[in-house]
């Protein structure tokens, strides 16, 4: 039934989609969703009315996954933790005289490329790109862009190494 709904409101919805108990979204016509996505229990998929989420081929989505949808491309074959969150926007606090969840709201695009694995409880702020086959460590943050390939951990996220066979003179991140 869950597959049903979220086929009918999506943009796109490819073959063999799975969607785990619980997981919800928001604007999912946004939602362009490729072939063989897995989308774990009580995920959280957050669009935007005039947003984009592209979620490439063969993603896995781990359960309880926060996505802040709203200029977010994930490609094929990426890996996502459990409880991993992404945040495509954040208020600009200004006018400071005002709460700042009063403030207006900037949406930053997110990307995420092919073959990457973001961790456990790992968080992506806005405006980052995880480039192609770069790992993201459990329970980091991420507020730079990640070289592909390359393989970041902490908080903030900082490079710890290249993805074995990758061969690279300067230091990402």
């Amino acid at each position: 039934m869950r597959r049903i709904v979220w086929r009918a409101l999506a943009k796109k919805f490819g073959d063999g989609v799975r969607i785990g108990r619980g997981a919800l979204a928001r604007h999912p016509e946004t939602f362009e969703i490729g072939d063989g996505v897995v989308i774990g229990e009580q995920a959280f998929i957050q669009g935007r009315f005039d947003g984009r989420c592209l979620i490439g081929d063969h993603t896995w989505i781990g359960p309880q996954a926060y996505l802040d949808a709203r200029d977010l491309v994930i490609e094929e074959f990426v890996g996502w933790g459990p409880g991993a969150r992404v945040l495509g926007s954040q208020h600009t606090g200004v006018p400071v005289d005002v709460p700042v969840i009063q403030t207006d709201l900037r949406i930053e695009p997110v990307r995420v490329g092919a073959w990457a694995d973001i961790g456990v409880n790992a968080v992506l702020l806005p405006g980052v790109t995880v480039g192609r086959g770069a790992i993201v460590g459990a329970g980091a943050v991420v507020t730079a862009d990640v070289a592909p390939f390359a393989i970041v951990v902490g908080v903030p996220a900082r490079f710890a190494r290249w993805r074995e066979g990758h061969e690279e003179s300067s230091t990402p991140i």
